[in-house]
Formats: structure tokens, sequence, C-alpha cells
């Protein structure tokens, strides 16, 4: 099969730049718990976190969300309109570092008094191809190796997991969660028509390169791991590459790099194992992606930059 942008599929999918007309929902729908975000908020602000470097101050914020209840499927806010969204009340894996990242960076952006929306754009920028949301469902990214693609192609992130010396290729796995198991989500169940565009966008992401670090060798490469990165946690099946997320922890009582995770089986967030025991907790588990991120002082935005780096990427 022939590759495309991503850019270039969704010109397909009726979803290019000449469809600008947003929808949107409300702040009620779209940041629930914001008595705890401008709690966090304020503790940041009173404590200069911005001072410090992007992965030690993720590490900060997410410690604030520290024993969150896990409810799963809370991207899943509407049955049409797509949304950037946060929830301080309830997270899955996804929106756990997401929400910390989107904080992260949005303390780089200095105000007198931050908002919840200015977090809902962080959000939009890292969960959103080119960091786009007009209201579609299909323009959120929705596969973990395509959101490294596509934030390190726009200066988010930097992707490690081929700089660590111990990688190897993925090969034979197909992307097809979605339309696989639609009934579980609700834009999917709610809205037919989606599903065949899903699958296209699947075919595409099943065609991307993907490199991994097996979990037998992730022992070796815990010392150069640092606060804040952002660990994809690769599976064994098929479906996606990725079957969880989570960040990177040192804590001052070991220092080891430990996985810190919205975990369904503790039902909460939690400061899980080291990674490497983490990993061998689980015989699903293949192995990791590895995301550092970085500073918005390296944000891409300029469109022709950013169809550069992915184009490069995709050849990786």
């Amino acid at each position: 099969m022939q590759r495309r942008t991503f850019l270039g599929t969704l010109t397909g999918l009726g979803l290019a730049a000449g469809n600008t007309a947003a929808e949107s929902l409300p702040l009620a729908r779209t940041c629930i718990g914001r008595e705890k975000f401008a709690a966090i908020v304020a503790k940041a602000t009173a404590q200069n976190w911005v001072a410090k470097p992007i992965g030690h101050r993720m590490t900060l914020l997410a410690l604030e969300l520290n024993n969150t209840p896990y409810v799963g499927y809370t991207l899943e806010i509407d049955d049409r309109i797509e949304a950037p969204s946060a929830n301080f009340e309830g997270l899955d894996c996804w929106t756990f570092f997401e929400t910390v990242l989107g904080l992260a960076r949005m303390l780089e952006r200095p105000k007198a008094q931050y908002a919840p929306q200015d977090l809902l754009a962080e959000i939009q920028w890292t969960r959103y191809r080119a960091g786009r949301c007009t209201g579609s469902y299909l323009e959120r990214i929705h596969y973990l190796n395509e959101w490294y693609l596509d934030n390190a192609a726009r200066g988010n992130i930097v992707d490690l997991t081929a700089q660590l010396g111990v990688d190897v290729p993925l090969v034979g796995r197909e992307s097809r969660e979605m339309t696989v198991l639609w009934k579980s989500y609700r834009y999917l169940r709610k809205n037919p028509d989606l599903r065949p565009k899903m699958a296209a966008l699947e075919e595409e992401i099943s065609a991307l390169p993907v490199r991994y670090i097996p979990k037998a060798k992730v022992r070796s490469i815990e010392p150069k791991l640092r606060n804040g990165d952002i660990i994809g946690i690769v599976s064994k099946g098929q479906g996606g590459v990725c079957s969880h997320v989570g960040l990177i922890l040192r804590p001052s009582s070991d220092g080891a790099a430990h996985f810190m995770h919205a975990s369904s089986n503790f039902k909460k967030v939690t400061v899980d194992e080291t990674i490497s025991n983490y990993l061998q907790t689980y015989t699903s588990n293949l192995g990791i992606l590895v995301a550092r991120p970085l500073p918005t002082s390296q944000t891409v935005r300029d469109p022709a930059v950013y169809q550069a780096n992915l184009q490069r990427l995709k050849r990786v």
C-alpha cells in the first residue's frame, strides 16, 4: 500500500483544512473537577514549578493526581461532538499522562491566572493530529504509536525508543481495535458512518514503522530513563501496538524508575513497581516505547516543517 501523510488521509475523509466550522461542548462537559484543577495550579504557581525541567514538573503534577479513581473511557464524552477534555475526578491511562503533560506545558505560558480553557488548549494540541480539533471524532489520535509519531513531528516529545540501543522492529501488527470493538466506543456506536472511515485510518496506522524495547532489555536501560518519560506498554496481542501507558517517576526514597499510571487493577492512579518489574508481572507485556517530553520552546508550528518531520519519521 502506498503510504500517504495523515493529513492527506484526512482530506480524503472530508476533514481537511477547508472544514473549519468547529463544533464545541460546554465547559461543564469538557472539564470535570475544576476545583481540583484550581488547587493544583495554585500549588504549582506558589511553589514555582515552572522553574523545574518539564519532566520533573510532570512528576510533581502527577503526584497531585495520585489515588484519583480509575474510570475507563474518559475520552468518550459525547454521542457526536469531539472536543478536548479533562476529568480530575476520574482518569484512565491515556487521560492521566495527557492531563499531566498538558498541565506541565500550560505552566510554561505565564499568566496571572490560569483557566481550564488553558489546559484544554494544551490537550487539544497533543491529542489531535496537527493539534487541530473541529468537532470530528476522526481528528483524535486513537493509537499511542501514532501519538508518538505525530507529537514528535511537532516537537512536543522526542521518541527515545530507537536511541537507547536495544530496540527491535515490531512486524505484522495490525491496529484495528477501534473497528473490531466499536461497541465499546460511544462515538462509533452512535455513528455507524464513522466505522468505515476509522477502518481507513487504521489501515494507515498499521503501515507505520514501529520499533520497541523488549521487556528482557528494559532493566538495562532503566538508568537512562528520567522523571516524566512517557512509557507505552507494547502488548503481544493484535488490535494495537500499545495496551497501556504511564510515566516514569523516580521517588527520592529509592531513586529507581517506577511506573506511575492509572491502573484498572488498582482502580486508581498509583506509583507501581519499577518499569522492568512491572513488565514481568504480565505475560501479555512485550516491551515498551519511550518518549521524553520537550519544553514548549521546541514546539513546531510551521505546517511545512511538521509535514517534513512526519514523512521523515515514517521512513525510520
